[in-house]
């Protein structure tokens, strides 16, 4: 059995801490485990999962199932299990486990202390595929802000040894401890990565602004993970972002404008995909990039039409959504894959005759047609146009307009009223209306009494 390291600890100005706490080493041969607990089907979780450590790099050479209705706040699984499982390790000479729950501090000391091996629960798991997968400068101070995060909440009660002062001259403050100091460089560390994630919000806030400026419509592409969201997006954009038959293939964000059926023009954006049990320290860190989707005209919620388990899947995205504040943004749902099951490609309108789902494949290019069209009829359809009188009163509301970008022209009636000739789209002025206490009509501009050209762009 493998026996535990050395403390590593590096840690430069610009570099977290790869490790703040002496924990054993981990390899790559791993020993999944999968606790059923009547909450989700454990079969289809364990298959996921698998992916997922695959995703990770991890040769699984091993897995252990069970029941129990409550976890063990010692080890989560029990006594029994934690045997088993070390003859497990020892068995298949694996050097690491990875466990589909969540663990608490404790729980992750007790097994490493318990199997002498790295232990992993599913948040440290796909972690650390983000980890590994983040390309751009954006993409990689997100991931270390969510695994600072994830590391500051496990030091309390997590590791005993900490509580001890770190010894040497001129290594520590007056009576610190080492659980003080790590506490302290960490804290240091997310504050300075906070600000420079401020730093970009800001940036996408104003490319934001001047793509609505220029009258370009926002339509994101979202999705559980390897449902095809990154082909597609090649296919619809021709472009060449790396896509692959795996989980989190691409996380970086990815803009281009694209020519809809009539011409028109919009921005299409792709988005990191989502999954079950998504560590909400990283939907914490990814903020700025999903402000994309909460941002959006209309979301393109792409679903894997091949996977028996593409609703579970897609009501998965639909709580990420909610929890985004992205439930009212109008969506559109492409079910790719059908290549898989042998299906045609079609458009599936409700009652109204709206167009609601578009059944296509990305990979051989099967109804991409049907989903330019559907796209184009959607976003003219969201669009709203025309003229607005406010009050002197309303000043405020006249500002959210300018800084929304929405004002084509503006005019003053002899009542020192304005009249403002917007463009925005349907859910922006649903939203002022709402949240803003905005109660007048928008007037078409025929009746506004504003010069021809004032609106012509």
């Amino acid at each position: 059995m493998p026996k535990p390291t050395k403390t590593e600890r590096t840690a430069g100005p610009d570099t977290a801490p790869s490790q703040l706490f002496e924990r054993p080493g981990g390899g790559e041969r791993a020993v999944l485990v999968q606790v059923d607990d009547g909450v989700v089907d454990a079969g289809e979780a364990l298959r996921e999962f698998h992916a997922l450590a695959e995703s990770a790099g991890a040769q699984v050479v091993a897995s252990q199932t069970g029941r129990r209705r409550k976890p063990d706040p010692r080890t989560y699984m029990g006594p029994g299990k934690v045997e088993s499982l070390a003859e497990m390790l020892s068995d298949h000479e694996a050097d690491l486990v990875l466990i589909n729950h969540a663990l608490s501090p404790v729980q992750e000391r007790n097994l490493e202390r318990a199997l002498r091996c790295r232990v992993l629960d599913r948040t440290g798991l796909i972690l650390d595929i983000f980890a590994q997968r983040a390309r751009s400068h954006e993409g990689k101070l997100q991931v270390e802000l969510a695994q600072l995060r994830h590391i500051a909440s496990r030091l309390v009660r997590g590791w005993s040894h900490l509580e001890r002062q770190k010894g040497g001259i001129g290594l520590r403050g007056p009576g610190e401890t080492q659980l003080e100091l790590d506490r302290r460089m960490l804290g240091n560390r997310i504050r300075q990565l906070e600000k420079r994630l401020g730093r970009v919000r800001r940036q996408r806030d104003q490319g934001r602004k001047a793509r609505r400026r220029r009258d370009l419509p926002a339509v994101s592409l979202v999705g559980y993970t390897n449902a095809g969201k990154s082909t597609l997006f090649n296919r619809v954009a021709d472009s060449s972002v790396y896509s692959a038959d795996q989980l989190f293939a691409t996380l970086d964000t990815t803009l281009r404008r694209i020519e809809l059926a009539g011409g028109e023009a919009a921005v299409l954006a792709d988005t990191v995909g989502f999954i079950r049990d998504l560590p909400p320290q990283l939907v914490a860190a990814f903020r700025s990039t999903l402000e994309e989707v909460v941002e959006a005209d209309l979301l393109v919620h792409v679903i894997d039409a091949a996977d028996p388990a593409r609703e579970d899947n897609a009501a998965e995205v639909e709580s990420v959504l909610q929890a985004l504040g992205a439930d009212d943004v109008p969506q559109l749902r492409v079910y790719n894959k059908i290549d898989a099951r042998g299906m045609a490609p079609r458009i599936d309108r409700d009652d109204d005759g709206q167009a609601v789902a578009v059944w296509l494949s990305a990979a051989t290019g099967e109804g991409l047609g049907l989903l330019h069209e559907v796209i184009a009829e959607r976003v003219s359809a969201e669009q709203a146009r025309g003229v607005i009188e406010l009050s002197p009163s309303e000043g405020r509301l006249r500002a959210r307009f300018y800084a929304l970008g929405d004002v084509l022209e503006e005019r003053y009636t002899d009542s020192g009223h304005v009249r403002l000739a917007v463009e925005l789209p349907r859910r922006e002025l649903e939203r002022l209306y709402r949240h803003e206490g905005l109660a007048a009509e928008l007037m078409p501009f025929a009746d506004a009494n504003l010069p021809v050209g004032a609106v012509a762009h």
